[in-house]
C-alpha cells in the first residue's frame, strides 16, 4: 500500500508567526490552499489515488473534501490523524512560550518523551493514536482493494511516520523536516512502514 501523505499549507494562525496549532482549528489561508493544490498535483502526476483519506480538523478536511469532489473520489475521515493535543501550550506562541517556560519548553525540544505539556497528549499517547489510525487506514484497504491513497494530515503525523520508516528513537521526531504543503511517499506492508 502506497501512503502519499501531504501535509496541510499555511493557515491563518501562522501568518501571526510560529505558534502550537495542535487541535486548533483555524482555517487555510488562499496561499495555504495553493500550498497543498501544488503539492496535491504534484502528487497526482505520480499516482493513481484510489482515496483520499484526512485528519478532521478543517485545514486538512475542507481541502480534501474539494478534491474528493473534483476527481469523484472516495474520502474517509480519521479521528487519529489529527496533530497532537498541546494542552495548554495550544494557540500560544513559541517565543511566548520560551520567556515563560524557557526549562520546559527545551525539555520538550530536545527530549519530548521526558516532558509534555501541562493538560497536553504525550508523544507516546500521540504515536499510539498514529499507529491505530494506520491500522484503520490498512483495514479499509483490504475492504475496499486499495493500495494507493493520499493521506491529508499535520506536519507531526508525517514526522512520526518518518521515525517508523527510519526506525528511528521517537524522541528524534521534532527534528524530521516537514513543509507546509508538501507530499511525503510511504510503502505500508505487514504492518510496517517503509520509504519507497
Amino acid at each position: 500500500m502506497i501512503l502519499s501523505c501531504l501535509r496541510h499549507g499555511e493557515t491563518e494562525l501562522l501568518t501571526q508567526g510560529m505558534i502550537l496549532r495542535g487541535k486548533t482549528d483555524d482555517a487555510l489561508t488562499d496561499k495555504g490552499w495553493q500550498q497543498m493544490l501544488d503539492g496535491f498535483n504534484q502528487g497526482m502526476q505520480i499516482n493513481a489515488w484510489q482515496a483520499i483519506i484526512t485528519s478532521p480538523l478543517s485545514r486538512c478536511a475542507d481541502f480534501a473534501h474539494a478534491q474528493a469532489d473534483k476527481y469523484q473520489l472516495p474520502m474517509v475521515v480519521i479521528d487519529g490523524l489529527q496533530e497532537m493535543d498541546f494542552g495548554d501550550w495550544e494557540g500560544q506562541f513559541t517565543a511566548d512560550l520560551y520567556a515563560k517556560y524557557p526549562k520546559q519548553l527545551a525539555a520538550w525540544w530536545q527530549k519530548p518523551t521526558q516532558f509534555t505539556p501541562n493538560r497536553g497528549e504525550s508523544i507516546m499517547q500521540f504515536a499510539r493514536r498514529i499507529d491505530d489510525a494506520l491500522v484503520q487506514i490498512d483495514r479499509l484497504c483490504q475492504t475496499h482493494a486499495w493500495d494507493n491513497l493520499c493521506v491529508i494530515t499535520h506536519g507531526g503525523v508525517i514526522k512520526y511516520l518518518y521515525l517508523l520508516a527510519l526506525n528511528l528513537p521517537l524522541d528524534e521526531i521534532l527534528s524530521q523536516p516537514v513543509e507546509l504543503g508538501e507530499i511525503h511517499r510511504f510503502i505500508y506492508q505487514q504492518g510496517k512502514l517503509s520509504q519507497p
